[in-house]
């Protein structure tokens, strides 16, 4: 009868098991159901202390059962006859100090026999007179399950009518799979894990709480999250033991993400002090979740969590805490607070992680100089730290105007590049060098960009753009034949310049400047005369135009041309451009405009932008660019012009900021004039910016230029006027 009962119990636990873990129900269940599932009462009287400091193997400490709760002899006599509960497994548990198995044995004899009563002394209980089954009794108390395998078999091969007790063969099939679950745990076999777990649901109960914490693993290691987090919520709602209350929560953290791991913390208790039973790992998770954070993909973190970080990081005064707050500030985008974080930490211990950081936010800052240095020693730490550090040389050599920067500090910039093939850098360099009229040494660093990344169009147009300053002529054609029909403005750099040297000649006016000499004044303001962008060829349209042009025959006289046909209006703006008188051009050139023609009406828009610039009204001829469609070299040609004559007008009203702020424009768009360079270092001057000043006429003034030797003369004159002033 026992042994149906118990088989029976069995394949119901094994079933209503199996169906549990497939659909997470088994997580579901509350405590006392998932015990009378699984043949055990987690709400069991306690016989000793708690399953999990028996595991720990804490002695024994058994509570004594008055005999009174024992049925008397007499109550027996009258009652219907009791099952033989065999207790021989309780003896070999207390012997031993194996709290949690006794804990556990005693629950599952209660699910079978309800009417049992525990021993008050498990260790009084008597032997079995089975000689031979107790030796097997003693062996699984032992753990060692092969040997009761192999004491079972041999018994049975002597006596064939022998069979083991279930209640054995039971625990010992329950122990052999808590031995599988375990070990497949260990050799990471998670599929094994769960499908052990499965098969043997009386496993997964309080008294096994460190099979739930495998099987936990196993769910998050399959990428199963939501089937991890239910295994530490079902311990966290049904289990008492404090210690392992807490270690479900480490566990969890390790393995869960931060979002996931709020459903736990919901559940955490107050200890009878009134403390919240996970304030001891309260700082370790705060750190964890700011870290996390620190993703790509980073969640909104509580503040709360980030304050106690913060106050760590402030009071205990470690790296690490500053370096989480740097990096969790950086991917926001809070650039200050991160370098604050990052500067800490680095002043606390200079470190790979704390060096990039601070470089990224000094960069950021725009402050390549110092991002250069403090990384440099962190250079080959790893990728990242290297990518970081090139992205401070190139935005430290990119600097408008150029710095001048220690010869140590360039040697070790250009050995890095070489050492690391950088083309970015590379093509820095040879801008740099541009910037300070080094033609040969730009159209180097320029060449060997090219020659670790062949498809830089910027440093094939910085090579060719040196290559002509060069005057070498083979040179440029290379680069055009390599680069043609891949960048139209490398193709049309002859074009551009042979119309920039035929107008250069023609007897253009130049722009009213103001003019003085420094004087041993107050704030003295220098100013030299700077020549304004001479107005563009006009275009070949056709013979007419050419032959007004030429003769200058039919605009002498003040006419209106508003009745004029639009080709012939076309031609008498030419004519009076001829003459210089670009507000009656201008006039013409509208009339121009109505034309049907796409080509003619571009010609005229053109013709009437260069007529105001001449005329100086800079803002109507922007307004007259706009009037049709232009080839793309009239674009650069017109921006260039509009963009220099508002820097000189700027410089003119005293307005030196917005003048530089022009200057930076055009220089997006074309090659550097050195009378436009000139006026950059006066509005430097009068900014008091003398370093910056100083830099552009030296480096003019070793070209010869007269007009950076007067304004290198005049910067120093105005320092000694306001020497603290630089």
């Amino acid at each position: 009868m026992k042994s149906s009962i118990v088989a029976i119990a069995a394949v119901m636990t094994t079933a209503i098991g199996v169906a549990g873990l497939t659909d997470g129900g088994f997580l579901r269940q509350d405590n006392k159901k998932l015990g009378s599932l699984t043949g055990e009462s987690q709400k069991a009287p306690a016989v000793g202390g708690s399953a999990g400091q028996g595991a720990r193997g804490a002695p024994p400490q058994f509570t004594e059962v008055a005999q009174a709760d024992r049925p008397s002899e007499e109550a027996q006599s009258t009652s219907k006859p009791q099952s033989v509960v065999d207790e021989s497994a309780l003896r070999y548990f207390a012997a031993k100090g194996d709290t949690a198995r006794l804990q556990a044995e005693i629950s599952r004899l209660r699910s079978l026999y309800p009417d049992w009563v525990p021993p008050a002394d498990p260790l009084a209980v008597p032997r079995n007179n089975d000689v031979a089954l107790e030796t097997m009794w003693r062996l699984y108390s032992e753990g060692r399950y092969a040997e009761v395998r192999k004491a079972i078999a041999e018994r049975q091969a002597k006596e064939a009518a022998w069979q083991p007790p279930s209640d054995l063969l039971e625990r010992l099939n329950v122990a052999e799979a808590r031995a599988r679950l375990v070990n497949a745990s260990e050799l990471k076999q998670y599929e094994t894990v769960i499908s052990i777990a499965a098969s043997t649901p009386s496993l997964l109960t309080c008294s096994e709480v460190d099979v739930l914490w495998h099987v936990a693993q196993a769910f998050a290691e399959t990428k199963r999250p939501d089937r991890a987090r239910d295994a530490y919520l079902y311990v966290l709602k049904s289990c008492d033991n404090a210690p392992e209350r807490l270690a479900t929560v480490q566990k969890a953290a390790a393995v869960l993400s931060y979002a996931t791991l709020q459903d736990l913390l919901a559940l955490e208790r107050t200890t009878p002090e009134g403390v919240p039973e996970f304030e001891s790992i309260r700082d370790d998770l705060a750190r964890r979740f700011v870290a996390e954070g620190d993703g790509d993909k980073a969640p909104a973190v509580d503040p709360k969590y980030v304050q106690r970080v913060e106050k760590l990081a402030e009071t205990g005064g470690t790296a690490s805490d500053a370096l989480l707050l740097g990096w969790y500030q950086l991917r926001r985008d809070n650039m200050s607070a991160a370098e604050q974080w990052f500067r800490r930490a680095h002043d606390k211990e200079d470190s790979a992680s704390a060096a990039q950081g601070l470089a990224l936010t000094l960069i950021a800052r725009k402050a390549p100089l110092e991002a250069e240095a403090v990384l440099y020693p962190w250079r080959d730490s790893s990728p990242d730290a290297l990518a970081t550090y090139f992205a401070a040389t190139a935005n430290l050599l990119a600097i408008d105007p150029p710095v001048a920067l220690d010869a140590a500090v360039l040697a070790r910039i250009a050995q890095e590049t070489t050492k690391a093939r950088e083309p970015a850098t590379a093509q820095q360099f040879g801008w740099y060098a541009r910037a300070l009229n080094q033609p040969a040494t730009a159209a180097q660093w320029f060449a060997t960009a090219l020659r670790w990344k062949s498809d830089d169009e910027p440093s094939a147009y910085g090579l060719a753009l040196s290559r002509d300053q060069l005057n070498d002529k083979d040179g440029v054609v290379e680069v055009q034949r390599l680069w043609s029909g891949r960048s139209e403005r490398i193709a049309r750099l002859g074009e551009v310049k042979e119309k920039l040297d035929e107008v250069s000649r023609a007897p253009l006016p130049t722009a009213e400047v103001q003019r003085t000499q420094p004087q041993p004044t107050a704030r003295t303001t220098v100013v030299t005369e700077v020549v304004a962008q001479p107005a563009a060829q006009r275009p070949r349209t056709g013979g007419v135009v050419q032959k007004s042009v030429r003769s200058g025959a039919g605009c002498r006289t003040t006419i209106n041309p508003a009745g004029m046909a639009p080709q012939a209006a076309l031609a008498r703006g030419w004519c009076l451009m001829d003459l210089n008188r670009p507000l009656e051009a201008a006039e013409a050139f509208e009339v121009a405009l109505q034309a049907p023609a796409s080509q003619m009406r571009e010609d005229a828009a053109y013709g009437q932008s260069l007529a105001y610039l001449r005329a100086g009204l800079t803002n109507k001829a922007a307004v007259s660019a706009t009037k049709s469609t232009q080839s793309r070299g009239r674009v650069d040609e017109l921006q260039t012009a509009i963009l220099a004559d508002r820097a000189i007008a700027a410089f003119n009203a005293n307005r030196y900021r917005e003048a530089i702020l022009f200057l930076d424009q055009l220089g997006q768009i074309s090659t550097r004039r050195q009378d436009l360079m000139v006026l950059r270092g006066y509005a430097y001057m009068n900014l008091k910016y003398h370093a910056e000043a100083r830099r552009i006429f030296e480096a003019l003034a070793a070209t010869g230029n007269r007009d950076a030797m007067q304004g290198l003369a005049a910067v120093e004159a105005s320092q000694e006027i306001w020497p603290n002033k630089n």
